[in-house]
């Protein structure tokens, strides 16, 4: 009835939801190192490798003391490495960033792909986090609007493909670790409150919200033509 109503407790930001700030701002750490230490060592990508594994072994440490999952922290220590030696292995400096371009475009694809077949990847999170699991997708509107939300992910990795890609071929190696660091936790945080704004902007007014979604089997099928 009330305005409260309208919004409900229900309406948490995608934010409170799926956090991951730390994850972020620790991902972005290693490259950074990487560029330091090739320029302190007058571009010596064997010593900006190690200076980036280095660090990347403190931070897990930290990490793992923080108590982070022993799992993400492998493989984030396993990706700096990998990373560390295809720049090695070709003796380009820029090709340290190949991977994280490589698993941006793959991520965006897999996002595009998931919005096609209905099945949304930050409906699936988003069911995971808040343990519903698939019932989500018994709710027409919350399937709908996780798609449209979904575009807003697919948006945000190929932005990072484009701007890594023409920097990566253009040899930029500082400009890739600025990239690097500005795209990580401030573009996720774009990321998720715009996706977030989508989401609720295309639910209807009188829905539930995301820990409540509706199951048309159930009750009264309220606001019409669900397709």
């Amino acid at each position: 009835m009330t305005d409260e109503t309208a919004k409900g407790p229900a309406r948490e930001s995608l934010t409170q939801i799926l956090g991951g700030r730390r994850g972020a701002i620790d991902a972005s750490i290693p490259p950074a190192a990487f560029v330091v230490g090739w320029l302190a060592s007058g571009q010596s990508i064997a010593w900006g490798a190690g200076v980036a594994i280095g660090v990347a072994v403190l931070l897990g440490a930290y990490r793992l003391v923080r108590g982070d999952k022993a799992r993400a922290v492998v493989v984030s220590l396993a990706a700096v490495v990998i990373a560390a030696l295809i720049a090695m292995h070709t003796g380009r400096a820029e090709d340290f960033f190949l991977l994280q371009l490589f698993s941006n475009a793959a991520s965006a694809l897999l996002f595009a792909a998931s919005i096609a077949v209905r099945w949304p990847l930050l409906g699936v999170i988003v069911g995971v986090v808040l343990g519903q699991k698939t019932r989500w997708r018994r709710d027409p509107a919350l399937l709908r609007a996780y798609s449209w939300a979904s575009g807003v992910w697919v948006l945000q990795y190929l932005l990072r493909v484009v701007v890594y890609g023409l920097l990566w071929w253009t040899g930029q190696v500082v400009a890739l670790g600025v990239a690097r660091t500005v795209l990580s936790w401030p573009l996720v945080a774009a990321t998720v409150a715009v996706s977030g704004w989508v989401l609720y902007r295309t639910l209807p007014a009188e829905h539930p919200g995301l820990r409540l979604a509706k199951d048309p089997g159930a009750g009264e099928s309220g606001s019409g033509p669900g397709s």
